[in-house]
């Protein structure tokens, strides 16, 4: 004898509630991992537009995720989690910006916006065309009053009228008016 103890063939039984919420907790991470990968360019394009600055907006999306764990882990409701995450990051941006109260990064936050939209052009005289309209309708993006920007920004990432109006606390009829207005804007400045 070696002095171990003899082998048994009884099982330790782990309380079912212990394996349940350790299975639970699992798909939880695996549903929030999924919704990162899917959502998080999104998500940081619309931080950025405000005016923050890129590891600022990176730090915002941390953080939108870590809330959206934790919202899940307690079991709340699993419906329009793609607005719930544009909903807690406007939140969380607007709270960040309230809180630095500096526009110095306002460039920097449009120059990576910039970089993150991809513009494949064939030639040089089609690229110099495209990068003409792109400035032409950024200028008039920025132009924009910061809702009608929220709100355009919001709708491109296919959200409903319905959602962006929750997001932003506006009527139905008001993000209808917002959206026609820039969209006829961006459209004047495309077509010049």
């Amino acid at each position: 004898m070696t002095g171990l103890p003899a082998e048994s063939n009884t099982l330790v039984a782990v309380p079912a509630t212990h394996a349940d919420q350790a299975h639970r907790l699992s798909a939880v991470e695996q549903e929030v991992v999924e919704l990162f990968d899917q959502l998080r360019d999104r998500l940081l394009r619309y931080v950025l537009g405000f005016s923050l600055a890129l590891p600022d907006s990176e730090d915002i999306i941390q953080e939108t995720f870590l809330a959206l764990f934790q919202h899940l882990r307690r079991g709340k409701s699993r419906q329009h989690l793609r607005g719930w995450l544009f909903r807690v990051a406007h939140n969380l941006a607007l709270k960040h910006r309230r809180n630095q109260r500096s526009t110095n990064h306002v460039h920097g936050a449009i120059m990576a916006a910039e970089h993150l939209i991809a513009c494949p052009a064939p030639n040089p005289e089609d690229q110099f065309v495209t990068s003409q309209t792109q400035q032409r309708v950024m200028a008039v993006m920025q132009a924009l009053p910061e809702q009608n920007r929220w709100c355009l920004y919001l709708r491109a990432e296919g959200l409903r009228y319905r959602e962006i109006a929750e997001i932003l606390d506006m009527s139905l009829g008001s993000v209808s008016v917002c959206l026609e207005r820039s969209l006829a804007q961006i459209a004047r400045a495309a077509e010049r």
